[in-house]
């Protein structure tokens, strides 16, 4: 937002300089992010939070000026010319949810000229481009006072009348881009008494725009319902000032004084006359609500005690009403709805610097959930297994609920965009596009994860699961430096879960390959099955779903589901002694069936129950050449070792015997 400090001086006397101004501004939470220009053309480049509408023009700004410093604000007071006849135009609001008022002035007979250097030469500081007195003026009082206001050419009007209802099926609207648009029925328009001339709150007709030609016009200034206009704005992809303005709640009382300062405006560059008094059309009122402000409640928040005197004087200089201990909220403070806002207008312009530093009073101790030790034992894991924490917004799209998950969605009423109209139901979605945000950066290696909850919809109310999302790319983590590299792949995956997963007690854990969702890759996928129940989903992801993301190389998933997992205790650390004897390796090379896993493999040998058996991994797999179609050959090696005594050969020859039985026994053959 530019800001012109130059004419913030106009509304109040300012006696500090431009820094002080800037940095007092900055500390009243109107934060001034630069300074630039020089003389008449010094502006700030200010952050205005989107609560604070009433803050993103000139005279909303002096208002902060006015409170910080204790200093007078001039009212803005049009000065117009008495009215000639009476306004023989009609205003008609047969929905007044959509439009609470409608203010309009005719002005008969104006010139259409180039604005005046001092007016064309604001709008540019502003960065808003000069195009005639008309225009102008409109565009200068939203930048001055920030209440939206448009102008029509008053001969293009047909049937004498304004109707600001919602447009019919079928209604067409060449708008002031040039583009033809097609209107909804739930579109919130401006109508003469025969066709749409304007789309509500975002932008006005090109029929009826202001020309060189034009000679009558009617100025209006409006309130529309801020849920209406914005999903009208992003229905049709526009965002304009009116609109922004409008999305986050207008002044509804700032309407005829809005349309008297555009009228004012053009009179003094175009001429002409007024036709009339303003017609106000009211279709309901809104009205801010009184509020109870109470001393021991602003010395509790605030931890100091401020004299009466001070707060009565910050509200006042804001524009509150204070009588007693309520405080009426003025019309254009749509963000201050309880006591606790109140006393945060108080802290901010009291000046938090002159709050001492002090611990807060604190009793009691901190209690810990339940699954607090589990959350900690993953993210440390997490963090120690080379993964960076990364947290995303808990809305995606409607679009990829459906592609990542069955669950039914909870859509939000007032969505900021289609991108964010329902509650995640997978973290998977914001894990792919945060994947690719590094990769499109030029960052090759990413390995990151997010926990957080999921919603869906569960009859008549919402259900929330935590959950822990994984996704890695690129290069995988060397186990020395004298390993060469290579990519990350779906084992490097695959191990990393089992290690998060050993953090729990089972009696068993088994991968297997069962429900492929259509986001994974078919062939490079599993599922984590703890105790007999599936806890976790992993893979690569689908390379056509890769694809339409554009990403350019492989990119691994997994799906940690901890309402499951959370069911299994945390697995005690016990201390175990390294045995003081040798441990013992024995080779085994099997041929076995494709449909022969090697979980089944170790399940067999683990259902041996030998206690000295320390550890049975698989050394290589090779699969062609004199091995036949149908079958793989497997090299698989078994450590042996006793904590109270070195093994004899005849011990370890019965076990392997044993081994051997039963790897048979899944129709394994043993080979020389």
């Amino acid at each position: 937002m530019k800001i012109s400090p130059n004419w913030l001086r106009e509304f109040v006397d300012i006696k500090v300089d431009t820094k002080q101004l800037a940095e007092d501004l900055t500390a009243a939470g109107l934060a001034v992010e630069l300074i630039s220009g020089e003389g008449d053309n010094l502006v700030f480049d200010m952050e205005i939070t989107t609560n604070r509408v009433d803050a993103m023009n000139h005279y909303g700004v002096a208002r902060e000026c006015s409170a910080i410093y204790d200093l007078d604000l001039k009212p803005i007071e049009p000065k117009l010319p008495a009215a000639k006849g009476k306004a023989k135009f009609a205003i008609e609001l047969p929905d007044p949810q959509g439009c609470a008022r409608y203010t309009a002035q005719i002005i008969r007979g104006i010139n259409i000229a180039p604005s005046p250097a001092r007016i064309a030469r604001r709008l540019e500081m502003v960065e808003a481009r000069p195009i005639n007195n008309g225009v102008d003026a409109s565009n200068y009082t939203l930048i001055e006072m920030g209440h939206p206001t448009h102008a029509f050419d008053l001969d293009t009007l047909e049937g004498g009348k304004i109707i600001v209802r919602r447009a019919r099926t079928g209604e067409m609207l060449w708008t002031l881009d040039g583009v033809e648009r097609k209107l909804d029925p739930d579109d919130l328009v401006i109508a003469d008494a025969v066709k749409p001339v304007a789309l509500a709150g975002v932008m006005g007709g090109l029929d009826t725009m202001i020309t060189d030609r034009t000679r009558n016009i009617l100025i209006e200034s409006a309130w529309f319902d801020p849920v209406s206009i914005r999903l009208t704005a992003r229905r049709h992809g526009m965002h304009t000032d009116a609109s922004h303005r409008f999305e986050r709640g207008a002044d509804w009382g700032a309407t005829p004084l809005a349309c008297r300062r555009v009228a004012e405006l053009i009179l003094e560059t175009g001429g002409g006359e007024l036709e009339g008094d303003l017609v106000d059309a009211i279709g309901r009122r809104i009205e801010r609500p009184c509020i109870r402000l109470r001393p021991p409640e602003v010395h509790r928040h605030l931890g100091q005690e401020i004299p009466d005197k001070e707060v009565l004087r910050i509200l006042r200089r804001l524009g509150f009403a204070v009588t007693d201990d309520t405080v009426a909220i003025p019309t254009w403070r749509l963000d201050i709805e309880r006591e606790i806002d109140l006393i945060e207008e108080i802290a901010r312009i009291y000046g938090y610097n002159r709050f001492p530093n002090t611990l807060p009073a604190f009793a009691g101790g901190v209690i810990e959930t339940a699954d607090a030790p589990k959350d900690a034992a993953l993210r440390s894991t997490m963090l120690a297994l080379g993964y960076n924490e990364a947290v995303s917004l808990s809305f995606i799209s409607a679009a990829e609920a459906k592609q990542f998950s069955t669950a039914t969605p909870v859509a939000l009423e007032n969505p900021i965009s289609e991108e964010a109209a329902v509650m995640r139901t997978s973290l998977v979605p914001s894990m792919v596009s945060m994947l690719a945000y590094n990769l499109n950066r030029g960052v090759n290696d990413v390995r990151l994860f997010e926990a957080g909850k999921v919603y869906e919809l569960a009859g008549a109310g919402t259900e929330e699961r935590k959950q822990i999302a994984i996704g890695a790319t690129g290069q995988a983590i060397a186990a020395s430096v004298h390993e060469p590299g290579r990519a990350y792949s779906f084992f490097d995956l695959k191990g990393d879960v089992e290690t998060l997963l050993a953090k729990f007690q089972c009696s068993s854990l088994y991968f297997d390959s069962n429900s492929a969702p259509a986001h994974y890759h078919p062939y490079r996928y599993a599922r984590a099955v703890l105790d007999g129940g599936m806890v976790a989903r992993l893979g690569q992801l689908h390379p056509e779903v890769a694809a339409a993301r554009k990403l350019r190389q492989d990119v691994y998933l997994a799906e940690i589901y901890l309402d499951r997992l959370y069911r299994h205790d945390l697995r005690p650390v016990r201390y175990r002694p390294i045995s003081r004897y040798p441990a013992v390796d024995r080779d085994f090379s099997f041929l076995f069936a494709n449909e022969i896993t090697f979980e089944r493999v170790r399940a067999a040998v683990e259902g041996l129950r030998i206690a000295e058996l320390r550890a049975f991994w698989p050394v290589e797999i090779f699969r062609g050449g004199t091995v036949p179609a149908g079958q793989y050959s497997v090299l698989l090696r078994a450590e042996f070792q006793s904590v109270e005594r070195t093994l004899r050969d005849d011990e370890v020859a019965l076990w392997s015997t044993e081994i051997i039985k039963a790897l048979k026994g899944l129709g394994g053959i043993l080979r020389a």
